[in-house]
């Protein structure tokens, strides 16, 4: 799908070229390409301030058809992330102008200060994860994608960069299957549908995979996972997808929050938005695509990832207000909230891993608390652990994919906002304020002393704008991220 060009411009012949254009730098070696680049910034209107396009056509006495040159801004601002919005603005307009094929030039002047290698990766992501039209639901659906992507650099640089293809596209092929799978309206994806598409996509990766069903769910006490599919006629499930090689000498526990569709069961949500919580999979979409990626990038590590899958519906046998239901490890749960649900899947999840799998580390993503939202907004998932270590890793890992994460605090004090008269713990804070941290708590109540961190991707899983590189909706959020960290711990 995707190649490396080396040729020059000089001996080329191109149906649709597209340049990124510093404002203030030139950040191009090619003579070439310098010299086309001053046919655009000649036009009154393109000064290559950020977000300033311009398509000029036959140039080079026809042999490029059609050339798009890009305003990536000033040079101070310039980032991989630029880079890679480049790359998905580029094919996003060239699918708009009916263009079958596209040519993307690689900046690698030195002044940029961006090493080849993290261009060269930004900009293969960012086309092909522009690349994508979900027309499943169309009556008439009329795909219009680019065939043929290609980057052009220079030999050395395309010798030293190649593996870099390959990786990337099995880290974008996770996202957008992510994006797909939370993107499907909840009635195609109720849990066992969900389910089955999580363990036909393991099984045909090549990973090992594991589903327990209700039966055995009940069998195990999953209890606090069973409390929330109660309500719902499609039962529940969980998915465990392994990535073993031999001789591992670490394990690390992927697990995603995976709700097919969040009524908020007996404390029912507000109409408002109500038709975005089929998107309460995210974390588990996450993790699953994730694994994808996993199986083809094969990293030295065994990493296993769950996926706990239910409906959270109000009926008759639905989970109360005021009920208590006994987790897998034996500690009591006092239901304040019926819409503080996902927490309550992953404690039953996670404690499973821990039992199961005695992880060197565990994290978890989750579309878990609107709080979040509220404190760190819809570009930006929180990050809670009391291990700085990994705090540091997953914030880092966050800033090289600009899937970025701000770590916020844990508290001993605000665990007093979860105590229950008459269990353990009760699953809704007393406090209608920093509900991400007392959700973090919640969970961290039920990991004990082992290496484990919270992601709440409740901001940025599900969009109504994303970037330049991703539609409207699922933006596959946390699998870049995760395939960065699973190889630098």
């Amino acid at each position: 799908m995707f190649k490396f060009i080396t040729t020059g411009l000089d001996r080329a012949k191109i149906a649709n070229l597209a340049i990124p254009v510093c404002e203030d730098a030139d950040i191009h070696t090619e003579p070439a390409i310098r010299e086309l680049i001053k046919k655009a910034k000649a036009l009154p209107e393109f000064s290559a301030e950020k977000g300033q396009q311009v398509v000029l056509y036959n140039l080079t006495e026809g042999k490029i058809r059609r050339c798009y040159f890009d305003g990536v801004g000033s040079l101070k601002k310039l980032t991989a992330e630029s880079l890679r919005t480049f790359a998905g603005r580029a094919v996003k307009e060239s699918i708009s102008a009916k263009q079958k094929e596209i040519d993307l030039v690689a900046p690698l002047d030195p002044v940029m200060e961006i090493a080849a290698k993290e261009t060269v990766t930004a900009m293969i992501e960012g086309a092909l994860l522009a690349n994508e039209s979900d027309l499943r639901y169309k009556e008439k659906p009329k795909p219009t994608l680019l065939k043929k992507m290609a980057l052009r650099l220079p030999a050395q640089t395309a010798k030293s960069c190649r593996p870099l293809i390959a990786r990337a596209e099995a880290v974008c092929d996770g996202v957008l299957k992510a994006r797909e799978w939370v993107n499907t309206p909840s009635n195609d994806k109720v849990p066992e549908t969900l389910g089955a598409a999580f363990r036909n996509m393991a099984q045909a990766a090549g990973l090992k995979v594991n589903v327990l069903h209700e039966a055995q769910l009940k069998r195990q006490k999953f209890g606090a996972l069973l409390a929330v599919s109660a309500g719902s006629s499609h039962p529940p499930c969980l998915v465990e997808m392994i990535h073993a090689p031999t001789k591992a000498k670490k394990t690390i526990i992927l697990v995603g929050k995976g709700v097919t569709f969040d009524t908020g069961g007996i404390n029912l949500k507000p109409s408002a938005g109500l038709h975005t919580m089929k998107c309460d999979m995210a974390g588990a979409a996450a993790v699953a695509g994730t694994m994808a990626a996993v199986a083809k990038i094969n990293p030295k590590y065994r990493i296993i990832g769950i996926t706990p899958i239910v409906e959270n519906m109000p009926s008759g046998s639905a989970t109360r207000p005021g009920d208590i239901v006994t987790s897998y490890t034996g500690k009591t749960v006092e239901v304040g909230n019926t819409d503080a649900e996902g927490r309550l899947i992953l404690i039953d999840a996670m404690a499973y891993a821990i039992k199961k799998y005695k992880p060197d580390v565990m994290i978890d993503l989750a579309t878990l608390t609107g709080a979040c939202v509220v404190a760190l907004g819809e570009k930006i998932a929180g990050v809670f652990s009391r291990d700085d270590e990994l705090a540091r890793a997953i914030v880092t890992s966050g800033e090289n994919t600009a899937e970025i994460c701000w770590r916020l605090p844990m508290p001993e004090e605000y665990r007093d906002l979860l105590k229950s008269d008459m269990a353990d713990i009760n699953n809704n804070s007393s406090s209608r304020y920093g509900g991400a941290i007392t959700a973090a708590i919640f969970l961290s109540e039920f990991v004990n002393d082992h290496r484990w961190a919270h992601i709440d991707i409740a901001g940025p899983a599900f969009v109504k704008k994303g970037p330049d590189y991703c539609g409207p909706g699922a933006t596959g959020f946390g699998v870049r991220l995760l395939c960065d960290l699973v190889e630098s711990l």
